[in-house]
């Protein structure tokens, strides 16, 4: 490795430490580089920060963002939300069952976890403090909640990966549904084991819920509930690509807004708005990540790399810890999608020479990023929850742990048992 490329990563980190944008500091690291080796030409780095963007899958990223929006916008989270409350209404932990259900349904929606915080923030934890739950777990359920969002279909990490790993995002799909059931049925359960040890009674045990049937709270979250199977039915019948996917998606989250008559003239400019500026910070990452992974592409790192864990680690599950280790220490300190697009190219060809299936080192990968978001120090969500709550960070840490270790556990079985991603891509891709 060049004493050049040395000093650009230690900028890059540097300026991660000491809070700098994402963006700005993987283009501060790249920059070190360009102008300070001699064969490398500046003007490449505009050059590898556009071409990053340049990509017909990563336009699925703007069309599944802007119907999120729609969906938020259109009275949708409302509807979904007494769906899940009719759904859990018998389950010890009450609010804290509809937040873990409604992250997971409304996952095949937004697809993005911050978004979702953010709303479940808002719209959840109050309700859950006026029912005797501490603002600390509240945020804590709201927060670890949404890890499942970028799980689900369609995800927009599962949209990155796919595209810089060259990886049929239609599987990433497929093997995230199996994926993002598995945590969320074990958050469930310990939110379940938790509740019964603090008297957090069942919706249907306090006195100002009011019960909806069943069938009644399907029937208005029909409509909704239907896109994920538009999106996904539409991806594996080949009737159209996951990019094409994300524009029929927008019609539709658009269609069930004026349907419903929930969005207006000025609505509709503030989605547009909010779309593009969710966007914008997603594409200038994509970008400053892409001409950072050129660099190390140029320096052979990948290869170099490559030959020395396949030389050094004894077999696949020893390089799976390590992966492991290394992207729970990686998701600390550097934002999901960034640490996407510079480490998958570094990472995949070493799993692929071990024979590691794509579609299962993808979700280890991307689940271990998914923990990097509740983890300090950069920790986003945590983050994101606490600031719209009030909630102490020390405080929001010590509820913190079992939810921790239900991750952790759900981690491991991802790792060491391929079939709770691949199962469903086996059947359907035969």
């Amino acid at each position: 490795m060049s004493g050049i490329l040395i000093a650009a990563i230690v900028v890059l980190f540097v300026a991660l430490l000491i809070r700098v944008p994402v963006f700005i500091a993987l283009l501060a690291g790249t920059a070190v580089y360009f102008f300070g080796a001699g064969q490398a030409n500046p003007l490449l780095l505009i050059q590898r920060f556009t071409s990053g963007m340049e990509s017909i899958p990563l336009l699925a990223v703007p069309f599944f963002v802007c119907a999120g929006v729609f969906m938020n916008y259109a009275g949708i989270t409302d509807r979904i939300m007494v769906f899940c409350a009719a759904l859990t209404a018998s389950i010890w932990g009450g609010l804290a069952q509809v937040n873990i259900l409604l992250s997971t349904l409304m996952g095949g929606m937004s697809g993005s976890s911050l978004a979702d915080a953010a709303m479940t923030a808002k719209m959840l934890v109050p309700q859950m403090e006026r029912r005797g739950m501490s603002k600390a777990y509240s945020t804590v359920v709201t927060a670890f909640s949404s890890t499942i969002t970028p799980l689900i279909p369609p995800g927009i990490g599962m949209i990155i990966y796919g595209s810089t790993a060259n990886v049929s995002i239609g599987q990433l799909f497929m093997g995230g549904i199996s994926v993002g059931l598995l945590t969320c049925i074990t958050m469930m359960i310990v939110t379940a084991w938790i509740a019964r040890r603090r008297g957090y009674a069942p919706l249907k045990s306090t006195l100002d819920y009011e019960p909806v049937p069943l069938g009644r709270a399907f029937t208005h979250a029909l409509l909704p509930l239907f896109m994920p199977v538009v999106v996904l039915g539409g991806i594996r019948a080949g009737i159209f690509t996951p990019t094409e996917a994300g524009a029929v998606a927008v019609v539709y989250a658009l269609a069930l807004g004026l349907f419903y008559r929930e969005i207006s003239g000025a609505k509709l400019s503030q989605c547009l708005k909010e779309t593009v500026l969710t966007t914008a910070v997603i594409m200038l990452i994509v970008g400053a990540a892409s001409a950072l992974a050129w660099v190390l592409t140029r320096e052979r790192v990948p290869q170099a790399l490559t030959e020395w864990m396949v030389q050094a680690v004894a077999n696949k599950y020893v390089f799976l810890i390590i992966v492991n280790i290394f992207l729970l220490v990686v998701g600390m300190f550097i934002e999901g999608n960034a640490a996407m697009i510079v480490l998958v190219p570094l990472l995949v060809p070493i799993a692929r020479a071990f024979g590691i299936d794509d579609i299962h080192f993808a979700f280890v990968f991307i689940f271990n990023l998914a923990i990097g978001a509740i983890t300090p120090p950069m920790g986003t969500l945590m983050f994101v929850t606490c600031g719209i709550t009030g909630c102490r960070i020390r405080e929001f840490l010590a509820e913190s742990v079992p939810y921790f270790a239900q991750l952790l556990l759900v981690l491991l079985l991802i790792t060491f048992v391929p079939q709770v991603s691949t199962l469903l891509v086996d059947i359907l891709y035969p």
